[in-house]
């Protein structure tokens, strides 16, 4: 049984969930695919565990496909990330998508096991996007985690 609770983000929860993506994604806004997203203003989900929140998941459904635009597990380990993807692929279903994707950076390798662990399949390697990301973005910086050079964007999907 988990000690923790998914419920949807609600317009209370947005300072909140703007300051977390702000401080998680160098800025309040992030790039997929040379589109500019503000995350902040988008539907989501938040685990909260003792009365304090512990992940934050937001989403953007276009037409059949929802993309997931950020996630955030911040105790890692004890399910928050996968309830987190559970409620999106649940809510993505009930509006009628077929198809749930998203795209994180080459340096992210704790994510890429993550997502291909929940059921996620990569789908696609876009060389050399985010210098034009960083276009849109000039906070990316150039070295993520464990010193890789972010230089490309990871798409992974998952028929609904």
């Amino acid at each position: 049984m988990r000690d923790f609770v998914i419920r949807p983000l609600t317009e209370g929860d947005r300072p909140w969930a703007g300051a977390l993506i702000k401080r998680e994604w160098a800025g309040p806004k992030i790039v997929t695919r040379g589109k500019v997203h503000y995350p902040d203003k988008y539907p989501g989900f938040i685990a909260v565990k003792n009365d304090k929140p512990a992940g934050l998941v937001t989403y953007n459904i276009v037409g059949k496909n929802c993309e997931i635009t950020t996630m955030n597990s911040l105790k890692e380990n004890i399910g928050i990330g996968s309830a987190l993807l559970d409620a999106v692929k649940d809510a993505a279903k009930k509006q009628g998508c077929k198809l749930l994707w998203l795209i994180t950076s080459n340096d992210n390798t704790h994510a890429l096991k993550f997502y291909q662990k929940y059921g996620l399949k990569l789908v696609a390697v876009h060389r050399d996007a985010i210098a034009k990301s960083r276009r849109l973005k000039p906070e990316i910086p150039l070295t993520g985690k464990d010193g890789i050079e972010i230089r490309d964007e990871i798409e992974l999907e998952m028929i609904l």
